[in-house]
């Protein structure tokens, strides 16, 4: 199986969306904010200097992943998904590999990202790759009850 990672294209705009509602339909629920963020992802993201990646396993969407840029030392790494037939092959491993490689080349310090308890998985992946708990900040997703972040 082929397996890349390439940066946003408005074409897979409705897979980035389709994989974000799985999870977020399976364990939680679509909030305002989620659709507010699909609804705008080339504004609020792509033209304010973030990307969007896409795992491809032989030219399929597998997997996404969003780094929003808060300020010109902070992203932000939102809406990761892998879609569930290929979860198990690490490509959540080669997302963050590729996110925390864009934040360094834009001159990022640190990373942060939302989540919830409940997914375990995540949580792993983030502490493998060496993100810690910190104090939550507000933040518009009522499903979120910890934040982690990890300085570059």
């Amino acid at each position: 199986m082929e397996i890349k990672i390439i940066g946003y294209n408005p074409q897979y705009k409705n897979d980035f969306i389709r994989l974000n509602k799985a999870w977020l339909e399976e364990y939680f629920y679509v909030e305002p904010h989620d659709l507010e963020t699909f609804n705008n992802i080339e504004n609020d993201i792509i033209a304010k200097e973030g990307e969007i990646f896409f795992c491809l396993a032989d030219n399929e969407i597998a997997g996404t992943v969003a780094m929003i840029k808060v300020d010109g030392k902070t992203y932000e790494l939102a809406k990761m998904a892998v879609d569930k037939k290929f979860q198990g092959m690490k490509l959540s491993n080669l997302l963050m590999e590729t996110s925390i490689e864009f934040a360094k080349q834009h001159n990022a310090t640190k990373i942060f990202l939302v989540s919830n308890r409940i997914l375990k998985p995540a949580l792993n992946l983030y502490s493998k790759y060496n993100f810690v708990e910190v104090p939550m900040d507000e933040t518009d997703y009522d499903r979120a009850d910890i934040q982690m972040e990890l300085t570059l």
